[in-house]
């Protein structure tokens, strides 16, 4: 007899940018050679003064529980982090830690938001933005932007779309998939719609450390003191410091709310792992000459990768801020075929590029643009350039 699963289970997907990354991985392990552009990870290792302060962790019998919404020392230095580097104030108990940032999305949306709430999702989005806000009934209101706009979103389009419903806006920037980031002026005319509102700002701030050509960041919660009351940051250490497999993140913000989290935190993971904790606090407080070691890298690949796909037929990709991602418009090459198979969305053009060109990527309709395929520079120049040369020649051959 087959089992009869929840109905908010069936209502969402699995991640597509981890089963693109899982695919290309089990065709390597069959001998293919494959090149993947599918991973959000850097490809760098954790630096090494973070790994010593876990190894010193263990050591040192740092193994067992600690509290539910993160040790003192690591908020410390969260608190430290975000007044160096945002002149933003918190208390410790506007802090909780969680097993990754996406966990702490997860926590954050489930005490936010109920049945017959709406939160406002720009698009391109993040994959998981609107599942994890299906996931506790409310719905997800997709925000259109103009890629003439370099994706971003205006007041005009945000003031339309708010209604009493709105429980929440999530902002993303620099942004995954586009890697548009938001100036100071840019936010301050998004933050003259949101004040003298109650809707919740959920800034996820993941690839703060990663921008480009000098540009310095800036969130809402940085524009007023009123919006820093409406806004959660969410953050993490798997970008930055190339911990993703760590899995420490965190918010910041309303002391009810973080309250909220870190009770339901206590009931679905408890603490995130001790050893971790250490680590990220050396993150942290540690020397940054790594971050900006990796940095400077990305910036040289995405500039190679900009250029290199700009060159393509039918291809035309804007020049991001900042992540570590191209999103490029490939919507001129819909209707081509191969072998007559006919190319007519971003899925079926990732699956000719993963056969026949052995590259993957990952396709545009899975961040809710489908004129567009993903590829993140978290790799090699080597295969950043082997890759782009076997995407060119791939599609030199639809007709």
């Amino acid at each position: 007899m087959p089992v009869e699963l929840s109905k908010r289970i069936k209502a969402i997907k699995p991640s597509p940018t981890l089963a693109i990354t899982a695919k290309a991985n089990a065709l390597k392990a069959q001998g293919v050679d494959i090149i993947g552009f599918g991973a959000g990870e850097p490809d760098f290792d954790t630096p090494a003064n973070i790994k010593q302060a876990a190894i010193g962790a263990i050591n040192g019998g740092f193994t067992r529980y600690t509290a539910v919404g993160g040790t003192d020392a690591l908020k410390d230095a969260i608190i430290s982090k975000l007044n160096r580097d945002s002149v933003l104030s918190y208390r410790r108990e506007q802090i909780c830690v969680s097993c990754g940032a996406k966990h702490s999305l997860y926590n954050l949306f489930q005490v936010l938001c109920e049945e017959g709430d709406e939160v406002i999702i720009p698009v391109p989005y993040w994959v998981s933005y609107p599942d994890l806000v299906t996931l506790t009934g409310a719905r997800p209101v997709i925000l259109s932007t103009a890629e003439e706009d370099g994706f971003k979103v205006t007041p005009q389009n945000l003031e339309a779309l708010i209604t009493s419903k709105t429980k929440a806006l999530v902002l993303n920037s620099p942004s995954n998939p586009t890697g548009c980031a938001y100036t100071d002026e840019e936010l301050r005319a998004l933050a003259r719609v949101l004040i003298g509102t109650d809707i919740q700002i959920i800034s996820d701030d993941i690839y703060e450390k990663l921008l480009y050509d000098g540009a310095h960041f800036c969130n809402l919660a940085m524009i007023s003191e009123t919006l820093k009351n409406q806004t959660i940051v969410v953050n993490g250490v798997s970008k930055a410091y190339a911990m993703t497999g760590w899995r420490i993140g965190y918010a910041a913000g309303n002391e009810e709310i973080i309250s909220a989290m870190t009770k339901l935190q206590s009931q679905n993971t408890s603490n995130p792992t001790s050893i971790a904790q250490v680590a990220a606090q050396e993150a942290l407080n540690g020397s940054q000459d790594e971050v900006y070691r990796m940095r400077d890298e990305f910036q040289n690949r995405r500039n190679y990768i900009v250029k290199a796909l700009n060159a393509i037929d039918g291809v035309s990709c804007l020049l991001p801020a900042g992540a570590f991602y191209v999103f490029p418009n490939v919507s001129r090459l819909y209707g081509k075929s191969f072998n007559g198979k006919e190319v007519n969305s971003s899925a079926a053009l990732t699956e000719f590029l993963l056969t026949e060109a052995k590259v993957a990527v990952v396709p545009g309709g899975e961040f809710g643009s489908d004129h567009h395929i993903r590829l993140s520079y978290a790799t090699s120049m080597e295969n950043i350039e082997k890759g782009v040369a076997r995407i060119k020649e791939a599609l030199g051959k639809l007709r």
